[in-house]
């Protein structure tokens, strides 16, 4: 007998930058940080590009439209 757990996407609910990370505040009240440098186009990026995002899929992405450029949460957190 196989038993099947379904998998609750992770889902942004803030995001914000300093110099070298991006930071996430996730809906389960975690919070994460990433280096910037793991991303080319944002790491390149002037602070007003930086800042044009908006959430996709309810929060589960972040896409920066002028970037061409979309994150996952799950893909962040693996």
């Amino acid at each position: 007998m196989s038993t099947s757990v379904k998998h609750k996407p992770a889902r942004a609910t803030k995001l914000w930058f300093s110099d070298q990370k991006l930071f996430l505040l996730l809906d389960d009240g975690r919070e994460i940080g990433v280096p910037l440098e793991w991303y080319p186009k944002l790491r390149d990026a002037g602070e007003k590009e930086l800042n044009n995002w908006r959430f996709i899929g309810d929060g589960i992405g972040i896409h920066w439209e002028t970037l061409d450029e979309d994150l996952s949460v799950d893909g962040i957190l693996r």
